[in-house]
């Protein structure tokens, strides 16, 4: 006992003195935590206070009664959408797009960086940016519309190509079997210069001796790019794939939506979209927040998993 009203007053005196370092550094930073400020608002007002609305996945949810007045379901609309006929398909489509784009629009960026860094005529440099840059500020909308015209099996470009050679027209926007190669295709068009500019920033803070110390040793430029420069961009190419990892589930809800049909539903249908159906469309507001939150605690788990691979084989990652 005498041991441990001892330790007892050991430990006032340290949380006093834990309390005093806190409240000299706050005095001292006091600029900086002000210049913080607005981004703390700002998160707490649009991005966490809306999560009190999440309760609702748990209830049975009635507008007049609101929030807190309807009653509670339990896990009942989560049970729900595990045993109905679509789970299956909206988890094997979203998840089909989102890997089949993590796999094909993650690297070709990395490729294209690599590529426009060792372009040496600045001119021919700037073209070839700005050639695919520009398809970055076109809207989805215009996205959805260019493919319906170059792939319309009564007059596009790409069936009258094909024809040249003796193949069938293909009516790409109806055939279930081709809707996600346009959708992941499109979008690598779209976004793959866009998505270079963040490694050819990692790629101009590369230390030039490491390459003058490369080619004294008689490295060829491809060996530099191979054991220098890849090496340099490492970070940043896997705290991008994190981030990636941790939408993997999101797949575009706009695009999706837009390029769906009656015809090509059984490839299209995503989670997204179904949220969308049944949430916004059929009203069911308890049933579309659980379908949500499910969504949403899979790319949370998915997150948390690859930064804790990440932080242990290659000692980087976002925490």
């Amino acid at each position: 006992m005498q041991q441990l009203a001892e330790e007892g007053k050991r430990a006032i005196p340290l949380k006093k003195s834990r309390s005093n370092r806190a409240l000299r550094r706050l005095r001292q930073d006091w600029r900086l935590y002000v210049l913080i400020s607005p981004v703390i608002v700002y998160f707490i007002v649009f991005h966490y206070v809306p999560m009190y609305g999440i309760q609702i996945a748990f209830k049975h949810f009635i507008a007049v009664e609101g929030i807190t007045g309807s009653p509670w379901a339990g896990f009942d609309h989560f049970r729900r959408f595990f045993n109905s006929y679509y789970f299956w398909r909206l988890l094997r489509n979203t998840l089909g797009i989102s890997l089949y784009e993590l796999a094909v629009s993650f690297p070709v960026p990395i490729i294209l960086a690599l590529m426009l860094n060792e372009l040496r005529r600045e001119l021919f440099k700037r073209f070839i940016q700005t050639v695919t840059y520009a398809p970055h500020f076109l809207s989805t909308v215009v996205i959805v519309g260019m493919m319906g015209l170059f792939l319309s099996p009564g007059g596009g470009l790409v069936n009258h190509v094909l024809q040249w050679f003796g193949i069938a027209p293909i009516s790409f926007m109806t055939e279930p079997g081709w809707f996600k190669s346009i959708f992941v295709w499109s979008g690598v068009w779209q976004q793959m210069g866009w998505g270079s500019i963040i490694y050819l920033a990692a790629l101009s803070g590369v230390d030039p001796q490491q390459h003058e110390a490369a080619i004294m040793d008689g490295a060829s430029r491809m060996q530099r790019v191979l054991h220098v420069n890849i090496p340099a961009i490492l970070p940043t190419v896997v705290i991008l794939l994190i981030l990636n990892m941790g939408s993997v589930m999101s797949v575009g809800f706009e695009k999706v939506y837009l390029m769906q049909n009656p015809k090509n539903i059984e490839a299209s249908d995503v989670i997204s979209t179904y949220v969308y159906q049944t949430g916004i469309l059929g009203s069911q507001y308890s049933y579309a927040a659980a379908i949500s939150l499910f969504n949403s605690v899979i790319n949370f788990v998915l997150l948390v998993g690859v930064n804790a691979v990440a932080r242990r084989v290659n000692e980087t990652s976002l925490w």
